[in-house]
């Protein structure tokens, strides 16, 4: 049964390979393997022999794995097109048919992969819950009794319980990451823009994102691989080249909120968690600094209490005036609300936000990335029917101010608390470190917990070459930039992060260069009689990358440079008339022996 089946992508891929297993087949054991799930309520459109044959056809006429996700099964959440499927947004009366399939889903299928279902969801994707939806409440994964989270409901449990691979969801206030919490998976929420959703239904325009559920982060890396491109046709879309995040160091600087500021809803359990997992990230030897969390709290509020529910409102405003009677009544009364609000209360909105970008935007001076509870607890079902409003606002405590404040955001898992249930935290950074979140949780996921989902699929080992950051150079410096030395500054100024400090392969002549004021080396290959030289690489964000290379005089500048383990770099290098005149210092293995040698 599928049950068995290791469905990360890597594991997909060397089946195809070896002709073990067909997509054709894989499809017809997950179709069973999802009908036998009907009581958990996870789809709205499960595809059919016949709905699924096209894709299959087509993948049956290449060679396997000619494709970036050739045979890769996804879950779809029913706010996303798919082509001739209904998109129902989980109500069924404002059901439609859409001709093409949304951007990021054809990019999808285009690499390969192959639609299961279209999945259930909080109705008008308004809830961080998965019980609001005429299709059935979505139960947990690990817990019938307990939320799955929503809205993106059925997309998380999809994944869960081994029914696809991977599965998109969308998160304007939580919806990627609270599912993911509650079921022990990734939950990668991309910056804003960088997939389109063109071909979505909105729920706030201005700040929906198409999210990404996943077993690991390599998958999650690969699915954004293929789904981060540019749309001219969606006006929110980004480039993700235009994006200008902050370089972080071999090992990033966390923050944490202070005590003051941490909300548990009196769950012991889930405040136990959390500080366990710091402590974990402590002894790895992260450092981790406590930030007064209030203003990213404030601003969390804005979202569901401010001037953005009109969104809400006006991207639905024309079936919400002939069939409010039909909406589920928690949806229906809090879009509602956006009818009292006036212009003034969106100035005001906007006012407050600016505000809060202005009180927030001193923390990535002093740390790389935030970490934060996922949610402040977990509730049961028939909890959540008591309080829907209360409790859903409870659960978004750690996720509304994200779009808001234009982060990238991962939800990992760390673990189980004492009741059995899934635990985890959220890591987020500015826009445009979504790669940067993703290599990070690969070096994390392993050390907290050793199955992904409800299915014990193993957590992926860390394969930290899967990874490229796009936003950064690795730039080796020998000299005066070294950290300590007088022009260090003028890599620290433009955000470089000290990456390691290592060796150049034993091929290179080292001198110190007869030019002043400044004592300076020159860097030569020489492979015939060569040495190793010790460096440090530096991870220099590429905005800035041109005007240090103003600052560089001749006879130096930048080229390849290559090191001990075979890797090649941007590294200072001195044109070879630079050498005339200048001393020769290769056996002492670099410029800061060289220096304590000179001063002694």
């Amino acid at each position: 049964m599928s049950t068995q089946r290791d469905l990360r992508i890597s594991s997909l891929k060397q089946l195809y390979a070896s002709g073990e297993l067909s997509p054709r087949e894989l499809m017809s054991e997950l179709v069973k393997e999802a009908q036998g799930y009907s009581n958990h309520n996870i789809f709205i459109h499960l595809l059919s022999e016949a709905e699924l044959d096209p894709y299959l056809s087509k993948l049956e006429a290449s060679e396997p794995n000619s494709l970036p996700l050739w045979g890769v099964p996804f879950v779809i959440k029913d706010n996303i097109d798919l082509a001739g499927i209904p998109t129902t947004a989980a109500c069924p009366e404002y059901a439609y048919v859409p001709e093409s399939s949304a951007t990021v889903v054809q990019l999808l299928i285009d690499a390969g992969a192959i639609p299961l279902g279209k999945a259930n969801m909080d109705q008008f994707a308004t809830g961080l819950v998965g019980t609001r939806s005429p299709y059935g409440v979505c139960h947990n994964s690990f817990d019938f009794d307990m939320i799955s989270g929503g809205s993106s409901s059925g997309s998380a449990v999809s994944v869960a319980l081994n029914l696809c691979s991977f599965s998109l969801g969308t998160d304007t206030a939580g919806s990627g990451r609270v599912p993911a919490a509650f079921n022990n998976l990734i939950g990668l929420k991309p910056s804003k823009g960088l997939l389109s959703t063109k071909g979505v239904v909105p729920a706030v325009r201005s700040q929906d994102v198409v999210s990404v559920f996943a077993l690991n982060s390599q998958d999650a890396y690969d699915v954004f691989e293929v789904a981060a491109q540019a749309d001219d046709e969606d006006e929110f879309s980004r480039d993700e080249m235009a994006l200008m995040p902050p370089a972080w160091g071999a090992r990033p600087v966390f923050g944490i909120p202070t005590a003051e500021t941490l909300e548990f809803a009196g769950d012991k359990q889930a405040e136990k968690h959390f500080y366990d997992s710091i402590a974990t990230l402590k002894k790895q030897g992260y450092e981790v600094k406590e930030i007064d969390f209030q203003p990213w709290l404030d601003t969390a509020k804005l979202l569901y209490e401010g001037a953005w529910v009109a969104e809400r409102y006006v991207a639905i405003a024309d079936f919400m005036e002939t069939h409010e009677e039909v909406m589920d009544p928690s949806v229906g009364s809090i879009i509602a609300g956006a009818r009292s609000l006036s212009a003034a209360d969106a100035y005001k909105g906007s006012y407050a936000l600016q505000k809060a970008q202005k009180l927030t935007e001193f923390l990535w001076g002093e740390i790389d990335c935030m970490i934060t509870p996922t949610t402040p607890t977990i509730y049961s079902i028939e909890q959540m029917q008591k309080e829907p409003i209360k409790l859903n606002s409870m659960l978004g405590t750690y996720t509304n101010f994200m779009n808001l404040l234009d982060y990238a955001a991962l939800a990992m898992p760390t673990g189980f608390r004492e009741d059995s249930l899934p635990a985890g935290l959220t890591m987020f950074a500015p826009a445009g470190s979504d790669r940067l979140l993703m290599q990070l949780a690969d070096k994390l996921h392993g050390q907290f917990v050793q199955t992904s989902g409800a299915k014990q699929t193993p957590v992926t080992e860390r394969n930290s070459s899967h990874f490229v950051n796009p936003h950064s150079i690795s730039l080796a410096v020998v000299g005066a930039h070294l950290t300590g030395f007088p022009l260090n500054w003028q890599l620290t100024e433009r955000g470089a992060k000290l990456l390691q400090t290592t060796q150049t392969a034993a091929k290179y002549n080292f001198y110190e260069l007869s030019e002043r004021p400044i004592l300076k080396p020159g860097l030569v290959k020489n492979e015939a009689t060569g040495f190793s030289i010790e460096v440090e690489v530096w991870a220099m964000p590429k905005q800035h990358l041109g005007s240090f290379l103003a600052l560089i005089p001749s006879p130096l500048g930048l080229g390849k440079v290559e090191l001990v383990d075979g890797s090649q770099v941007v590294g200072f290098i001195c044109e070879p008339y630079g050498i005339e005149g200048a001393k020769s210092i290769s056996q002492t293995g670099g410029w800061r022996n060289w220096m304590s040698e000179r001063d002694h």
